[in-house]
C-alpha cells in the first residue's frame, strides 16, 4: 500500500530536471527585474527588454514570457536580497552568465541613464556568480555599440 502512495506521489511531482529550469528561469527573470527596477524607475521599454530576452533565452512565446516576467516580478519585490537568485545563476555556463549580464546592461543603458545604484548592483551580481569587473566592461561595451546601431 505504501509503495503505491509513494509512486502516486512521484508521479504528481515535477522532475528535478523541471524544477532546476523552472528555478534557473525564474531567476534568470528575477534579476533581470531587479535590474529594471534598481533606478526606481519601472519603465514599459524594459518590460518589453525583459520579455525579448526571456523568449530569446527559453525559446517560449511571448505570452509564456509575460506569464514568467509577471511571476519574477512578485518574487523579486518579496525578495530579502538578490542571492536567491545569484546562487541558482552562479551555476550557468560562462557563456550563459555573459548573456544574463548584457541582458542586465542592455536594461540599465536602454534609458540613457546610468544611475549609481545600477552599477552597484551589476557589481553584486559579478560578483555572486563570480565574473570579474573585465568581462562585465566588455559585455556593457558590446550592448553600448548595438544600442548605437
Amino acid at each position: 500500500m505504501l509503495d503505491k502512495l509513494f509512486d502516486r506521489f512521484k508521479q504528481q511531482t515535477p522532475s528535478d530536471e523541471a524544477q532546476e529550469i523552472d528555478a534557473l528561469q525564474l531567476a534568470f527573470a528575477a534579476l533581470l527585474v531587479e535590474a529594471a527596477r534598481a533606478d526606481e524607475i519601472y519603465a514599459q521599454h524594459e518590460i518589453e527588454i525583459i520579455d525579448r530576452a526571456l523568449m530569446n533565452k527559453f525559446s517560449i512565446d511571448a505570452g509564456s514570457a509575460a506569464a514568467l516576467r509577471t511571476k519574477a516580478e512578485a518574487v523579486q519585490e518579496n525578495a530579502n536580497d538578490i542571492q536567491r537568485f545569484t546562487r541558482v545563476a552562479k551555476e550557468m555556463s560562462e557563456d550563459e552568465k555573459i548573456s544574463l549580464l548584457e541582458e542586465i546592461w542592455e536594461i540599465i543603458l536602454s534609458d540613457g541613464d546610468r544611475d549609481s545604484f545600477e552599477d552597484t548592483l551589476v557589481r553584486r551580481i559579478c560578483g555572486l556568480i563570480y565574473v570579474d569587473d573585465r568581462e562585465s566592461g566588455q559585455a556593457r561595451q558590446r550592448v553600448e555599440a548595438r544600442l548605437k546601431r
